[in-house]
């Protein structure tokens, strides 16, 4: 690709493919000028160094977490909507969460806009502005914690050795002794059905939006 033909959205779709597939480490400058078969000086065109790269990645991501939705709906389907929109795209993109560890988010304008969109609806439940930004900043590590510990096997783990893995899994919980872990060895039972993952996600957000709704609703 000749330097002309290049601009910092193929820069950074060709980062999210490359982080995708070899994580958030192999996303450098000298390495997407090989992937574009470019000079890493035709990409200081469009980002100074690494951290400008990262933050590029990062806004470009998080331009999804403010969806469209209808204006007449309840605070909280608006917020819940958001909020599954951050789990969606980190769910596709898994190096996300160590993403929004290493950015500085105030300075990424999708973050911006999510963030004054979920503090006027936090304001329309009755929270502070003060009180809406620790609700957000909340539910935005709630979902990152979500995703970045998504129970399961170790992705080290070939999908062949699964079932295996979790046997193991099953019998290292049955092992402790029961009349001090009663509840963990009944658990252990348990262990060795794969997780639905999908139920997984319902409730951990449950959970998340639950205790915002409940705070709310004590207030009105």
């Amino acid at each position: 690709m000749g330097s002309e033909k290049l601009s910092r959205e193929t820069l950074v779709e060709r980062a999210v493919l490359l982080a995708d597939a070899e994580g958030l480490e192999a996303v450098t400058v000298r390495r997407l000028a090989q992937e574009l078969g470019v000079t890493p000086m035709a990409l200081y065109w469009h980002v100074k160094n690494k951290d400008q790269l990262l933050n590029c990645l990062a806004d470009h991501l998080l331009a999804e977490v403010t969806p469209e939705f209808d204006p007449a709906a309840p605070w909280n389907v608006r917020v819940r909507a958001m909020v599954e929109a951050l789990v969606a795209v980190m769910r596709r993109h898994r190096f996300m969460p160590g993403l929004l560890g290493m950015v500085v988010k105030d300075e990424l304008a999708s973050f911006s806009r999510a963030t004054d969109t979920a503090l006027d609806l936090l304001r329309q439940a009755g929270f502070t502005l003060q009180e809406g930004y620790l609700v957000a900043t909340y539910l935005l590590h709630g979902a990152m914690m979500l995703v970045d510990h998504e129970p399961g096997c170790p992705p080290s783990v070939p999908q062949e050795q699964a079932a295996e893995w979790r046997r193991q899994k099953r019998l290292a919980l049955e092992s402790m002794p029961a009349d001090r872990y009663p509840r963990i060895v009944e658990y252990a039972k348990t262990v060795e059905e794969e997780i639905d993952v999908e139920r997984y996600y319902t409730f951990g957000l449950d959970l998340l939006l639950g205790g915002v709704e409940a705070l709310a609703a004590a207030r009105r």
